[in-house]
């Protein structure tokens, strides 16, 4: 390896007036390069990503978008319930480019329909059903060592901080994404995973994902993903894409005024005039 642009130690015993050790990132062989990198700056894997099919999640993401040889959880307050939805566009990617998608252990059935319309072919996808949780991690365990997944999911609600250690240890040597999926409460938790991010729904068929570890500073804000269900993409008017909008700005939201109440006036929450009957004229009595 070349020498290093600058050597100096910085102890105590060296110059004050001496400057700090530089090392020039140059000099190094391409791989270990990128693997280098300062705590205040995104992460720029190794190995190529896959993108996550958001583009503002891709720009959270180190190296943009979902990352391979390693091990990401997915962190939300119920299995199975937006999972989907976050992870659909790069599962449907892997299908389409004829690598195998994995699941093990999903809470519930997946829902074929559903994934046909969301992009994902079936002749792609392993549905691998293990009950309990030391059946799961076997089966994530040989699937990762054979390199048997374009992508892998799987479902651990329980699972220990040593198992999850393990688990991104083989992730390692795995070159499409592992995806571990637990509930939200892990979110308090130490996890050997570089990448995890909570996600709960959000309004206007939106996520809200948050990026709880990743390797560089911090992420400030909820980032908001626009990820309307694919089986809803054809039925959903321009109107019930944005149903926080319809209610607050419709009139069935509002208060009635006098002016509303009257059946002959259109309003906005009149949307059929109904004029009513006219009344019959009253009989004058006269006296005899």
């Amino acid at each position: 390896m070349p020498p290093a642009t600058a050597w100096l130690a910085d102890t105590p015993s060296a110059s004050a007036s001496a400057p700090r050790a530089v090392f020039d990132t140059r000099t190094l062989p391409p791989t270990v390069a990128a693997a280098l990198w300062r705590g205040n700056q995104l992460g720029s894997p190794v190995a190529a990503v896959h993108p996550s099919g958001f583009e503002a999640l891709d720009a959270a993401l180190p190296g943009g978008g979902w990352p391979g040889h390693s091990l990401t959880e997915i962190l939300s307050p119920q299995s199975a319930t937006l999972e989907w939805r976050l992870l659909g566009p790069a599962l449907a990617r892997a299908c389409a480019a004829k690598r195998s998608v994995v699941l093990v252990g999903p809470p519930r059935q997946p829902h074929l329909p559903g994934l046909r319309l969301a992009g994902l072919d079936e002749k792609q996808l392993v549905w691998i059903q293990a009950e309990t949780p030391a059946e799961r991690l076997w089966a994530a365990e040989q699937l990762v060592k054979g390199q048997a997944a374009g992508a892998l999911v799987v479902w651990l609600p329980q699972v220990r901080p040593e198992q999850v250690r393990r688990l991104q240890v083989l992730a390692a040597g795995h070159t499409g994404p592992v995806f571990l999926c637990r509930p939200s409460t892990a979110a308090q938790e130490s996890s050997a995973a570089p990448l995890r991010l909570l996600a709960r729904v959000g309004p206007d068929w939106t996520l809200q994902v948050d990026v709880v570890k990743r390797q560089g500073p911090p992420l400030a804000g909820t980032l908001r993903l626009t990820a309307v269900p694919a089986g809803l993409q054809a039925v959903l008017t321009p109107r019930l894409r944005l149903p926080s909008a319809l209610r607050a700005g419709d009139g069935l939201a509002q208060p009635f005024t006098p002016r509303q109440a009257d059946p002959c006036q259109p309003t906005e929450t009149n949307h059929a005039l109904v004029r009513p009957s006219a009344a019959p004229p009253r009989r004058r009595l006269t006296a005899h």
